[in-house]
């Protein structure tokens, strides 16, 4: 892979495992990420650890919403900065974990922020997942669900890498998970 000065990786790690112990998602997506060069940027950012507002809909009411201030702010930014959007999700109830699914509830707000063009800047990234669960069939619903979202900002979706999880380091036993790590965020 020959590194463009333009990409970057932003790493949004949905996660709700207190600070200090990390998750199998979060280990086989470090793994993953050891494997980009290392001139290329990458930025992790924990959407747990973020304070993130409830989303309200005032798309029929006023129309727009006011730019975002503290960490929304800090949050669309590094959306917007990054070429490469990972996905760091592990499978909560066969679905989204409720910081990630805040954090996107929030595009619906950044679309109709004047002056920021979030859907047609979308449009230019990436958007990858690296999710682990204790059954990767369990697991397709929330990668649909990502898959729409991209497929709806025009996002080109690079689609799963998917490792078998549990118990802390249970992804480590998974042999062919840790080996499709190793090139993942390799392609295209």
């Amino acid at each position: 892979m020959t590194t463009d000065p333009m990409k970057s990786f932003l790493f949004l790690s949905a996660s709700t495992r207190e600070p200090g112990h990390t998750g199998n998602t979060e280990t086989l997506a470090r793994i993953a990420a050891a494997a980009l060069p290392d001139e290329l940027p990458q930025r992790w950012i924990s959407l747990a650890q973020c304070q993130q507002s409830a989303f309200v809909d005032l798309r029929h009411t006023a129309g727009h919403y006011p730019a975002p201030e503290g960490d929304a702010a800090m949050l669309l930014e590094a959306t917007l900065a990054a070429s490469d959007i990972v996905f760091v999700s592990p499978v909560y109830w066969f679905s989204v974990p409720s910081p990630m699914k805040t954090y996107l509830d929030q595009w619906s707000a950044w679309m109709r922020v004047p002056g920021v063009d979030f859907k047609a800047r979308m449009a230019e990234k990436r958007l990858w997942v690296i999710a682990t669960s204790g059954d990767r069939d369990k697991a397709q619903p929330m990668f649909d669900s990502y898959r729409l979202c991209a497929e709806f900002l025009g996002m080109q979706w690079m689609g799963p890498l998917w490792g078998k999880g549990g118990a802390p380091d249970a992804v480590l036993a998974d042999t062919h998970a840790i080996e499709a790590a190793k090139s993942f965020l390799l392609r295209g």
